[in-house]
């Protein structure tokens, strides 16, 4: 077996926000070598990784370059330049996820027709090349109100998703091939996080509850476990068994779900990295999420995924109206409550709503540290130093 541990391996991750940063510290725990690719001179991964190059990961040269000085690549952004990734998987640089697995994840389109293809259960949808057509399709009535837009390509963090109940609405969203998807009455938001190792060992994560911010469309709070009953975990676990086992991926997969009404299990969407609906694990979990993550792709034994205690993740994002050198107001006085433990992700810069970093809460009583939550919500705030 390659040996990983203070040795001359190599490992690539594209992309150096905070998932490649809260990734750099399970690698500098176990001294594996990093290389690390972004975009932004001020990445918050530039400081942990052994190596940060600062580079476009669309551009097929620049990762095809990076990808020569190292033995593995992984991600932690799925927007990356996939003939690049292609190339060096000819060249013998493994990736994980594979770039197989990514070209049916890049794409909320061909991500849902692969459900559709395969018999996993998900919300019923149409695809379309481009507004124009989505719009004749509601004028000729083939398409009725209201209906669930998503861009097939570059959304995230509430982006590139909108409710669209009146025709006035179909002015504002852009051009390009899209998701209209029926809007399913559904009781809750869930996900699975999924880890697979190269050689087919899967393991599941407890089933989580995402309750989101009305105007953002943001997860705000992450529950673990879920309040649900214990067949419908079971449900969504198998569920999400099904998509990784599907897509045959390596590493980790975040499965968003649906639970309807009638305690049907619908696949939302997946994320084939480390995700916001993991994070809870850092103080909860026996093993954390990138832990795992790097554990699977290094096809190392997958570790347990029980939680040691109830769990509860708040974002920090920037508050409205604040924009500039981000100040972390009262971060003192959470600090002082029992079980909490903030992680702040080292973006110099706030905006109204950009992730900042988050909060867990532990605790034996998961109703507990549900309103804990609520208090911490309420006491910090994320905003600009010259408001402070």
């Amino acid at each position: 077996m390659t040996q990983y541990f203070s040795s001359d391996f190599k490992l690539g991750i594209l992309g150096g926000g905070q998932l490649g940063k809260m990734l750099l510290y399970e690698t500098r725990k176990y001294d594996i070598h990093t290389h690390v690719l972004d975009p932004s001179p001020e990445a918050p991964a530039r400081l942990a990784c052994n190596l940060f190059q600062q580079g476009d990961l669309m551009d097929y040269d620049t990762v095809l370059a990076f990808g020569r000085t190292v033995d593995l690549l992984t991600i932690e952004i799925e927007a990356v330049n996939i003939l690049a990734l292609e190339q060096l998987e000819k060249e013998g640089v493994s990736v994980y996820p594979s770039t197989a697995t990514l070209k049916k994840i890049q794409s909320k389109a061909v991500q849902k027709e692969f459900y559709q293809q395969n018999n996993i259960p998900t919300a019923p949808f149409t695809v379309f090349q481009n507004k124009e057509e989505l719009i004749a399709a509601v004028e000729k009535g083939q398409l009725t109100l209201p209906f669930v837009w998503k861009s097939a390509t570059g959304g995230y963090d509430g982006k590139g998703v909108s409710v669209i109940r009146e025709r006035e609405s179909l002015q504002q969203i852009p051009d390009g091939v899209c998701v209209a998807e029926e809007l399913v009455p559904f009781k809750n938001e869930l996900a699975v996080i999924v880890a697979r190792n190269a050689h087919g060992e899967v393991a599941t994560y407890p089933v989580v509850e995402m309750e989101f911010h009305p105007d953002a469309n943001q997860v705000e709070y992450v529950l673990c476990p879920a309040r649900i009953p214990s067949a419908v975990s079971d449900k969504a676990r198998a569920v999400a068994r099904q998509v990784s086992e599907t897509f045959s991926h390596v590493g980790l997969l975040a499965v968003e779900l649906f639970q309807t009404r009638e305690d049907e299990i619908l696949v939302n969407e997946v994320a084939p990295r480390p995700h916001n609906s993991g994070h809870y694990s850092i103080e909860a979990s026996f093993t954390n999420q990138f832990e795992q993550h790097l554990r699977a792709i290094l096809g190392l034994p997958l570790g347990d995924t029980q939680s040691m205690v109830g769990g509860v993740m708040v974002n920090l994002v920037g508050e409205e109206g604040f924009s500039g050198p981000v100040h972390y107001e009262n971060i003192a006085d959470i600090m002082a409550m029992r079980g909490v433990t903030p992680h702040i992700y080292g973006k110099k810069m706030t905006r109204p709503f950009r992730k900042m970093g988050h909060v867990t809460i532990v605790s034996e009583d998961l109703e507990k540290a549900r309103e804990l939550a609520e208090q911490v919500k309420s006491r910090i705030r994320v905003i600009s130093k010259e408001d402070a």
